[in-house]
C-alpha cells in the first residue's frame, strides 16, 4: 500500500512541478493543465499501441504539452485574454482533441510494451523520471533564462525595462510547465495500463493542493529547493488521500477532502507567518 502511494505521489509530483512553474514562477493561473495532463496520456498511449517505444511515446507527450502551453500563451498575449480564461479555452478544446487522438474515450495498454511491464521495478522507473524532471527544472532555473522567468513572475515591468520580450518569455514558460504536466500524464497512462479522456479531471486542484502543502510544511526549510518542497508536498497529499480511502471514505468524497486540506493548509500557513513575524519583531526589539 505504501509503495503504491509513493509511486503515484511521485508521478503526480512531475505534474505538480509543471503547475509550480506556471503558478509560482510565472504567477500565471493556468487551467490548461486539466487538458494537457490527459493529452500526455492520450499521445503516449496512442504511440505505444502503434508499437512506438515508451520513450518515444513520452517525448511525443512532452511535445504535445508544450504545444498546448504555447497556444494558451498566444491566446493570452496576442488576443489580450486573461490567463484564467485563456487556460479554460484551451482546456475545453483539448477534451475533443484528446478523443480525436485516441479515437475513443479509453485506450487499454494491456499486452503492449511500456515502461512498467519490463524487468525494471516500477519505483526505479518513476524515481528516475522524477529526478530527470526535477533536476532539469533546477538547472533551467539557474540559467539566465530561468532568472528571467522568475523576474517575469515577480515584476513584469522590470523585464520590459530590461528590453526583454515578456510575451515570448511567458509563452516559453507555459510551454515548459505544460510539457511537464503532459509528461506526468504519459507516465501515469503507462503505470495504470490505460489512458482515459477523463483522467485530467481535477488535475489543477491536485497540483495546487500539493504546492500549498509543500510550501506550508516545508517551505521554511531554507536548505530545500523549491522543486524538492513540491515533490514532498505531493507525496504528503497522496498519503492523506490514501489514508482517507482506507478509513472508508468514498472516492466521490476526495474532492471535498482536497478542498478541506487546502483550506487547512492556507490557515496553517497564515499562523506560521504570524509566528515568524512575531519572532522577528521580538528579535528587532531585543537588538
Amino acid at each position: 500500500m505504501f509503495t503504491g502511494t509513493m509511486e503515484q505521489g511521485l508521478i503526480y509530483a512531475i505534474m505538480a512541478l509543471g503547475v509550480y512553474t506556471s503558478y509560482r514562477i510565472l504567477n500565471f493561473a493556468d487551467m490548461t493543465v486539466d487538458g494537457s495532463f490527459p493529452l500526455g496520456g492520450a499521445i503516449a498511449a496512442t504511440l505505444i499501441v502503434k508499437e512506438y517505444s515508451p520513450i518515444v511515446a513520452l517525448l511525443g507527450a512532452v511535445l504535445g504539452g508544450a504545444l498546448a502551453g504555447a497556444i494558451t500563451g498566444l491566446i493570452h498575449v496576442r488576443l489580450k485574454v486573461s490567463n484564467l480564461l485563456a487556460g479554460i479555452i484551451v482546456m475545453t478544446g483539448l477534451y475533443s482533441i484528446n478523443i480525436r487522438i485516441m479515437g475513443k474515450s479509453n485506450i487499454p495498454l494491456f499486452g503492449k510494451g511500456h515502461l512498467f511491464n519490463m524487468a525494471i521495478h516500477p519505483i526505479v522507473v518513476i524515481v528516475v523520471s522524477v529526478l530527470v524532471a526535477k533536476l532539469s527544472l533546477d538547472y533551467l532555473l539557474k540559467t539566465k533564462f530561468g532568472f528571467a522567468l522568475k523576474a517575469l513572475g515577480d515584476n513584469e515591468s522590470l523585464i520590459i525595462g530590461l528590453g526583454l520580450n515578456e510575451q515570448i518569455l511567458k509563452i516559453q514558460g507555459l510551454m515548459i510547465a505544460n510539457s511537464l504536466v503532459a509528461l506526468s500524464g504519459g507516465i501515469l497512462s503507462q503505470y495504470q495500463g490505460f489512458a482515459d479522456v477523463g483522467m485530467g479531471t481535477g488535475t489543477i486542484l491536485i497540483a495546487l493542493a500539493s504546492v500549498i502543502i509543500g510550501d506550508t510544511l516545508f517551505g521554511k526549510l531554507s536548505f530545500l529547493k523549491g522543486t524538492t518542497v513540491i515533490v514532498m508536498g505531493t507525496i504528503v497529499y497522496r498519503s492523506i488521500i490514501s489514508i482517507a480511502l482506507r478509513i472508508g471514505l468514498n472516492p466521490s468524497d476526495l474532492r471535498l477532502v482536497t478542498s478541506l486540506i487546502m483550506v487547512l493548509m492556507i490557515y496553517l500557513k497564515l499562523k506560521i507567518e504570524e509566528i515568524y513575524s512575531r519572532k522577528k519583531v521580538i528579535k528587532n526589539v531585543g537588538d
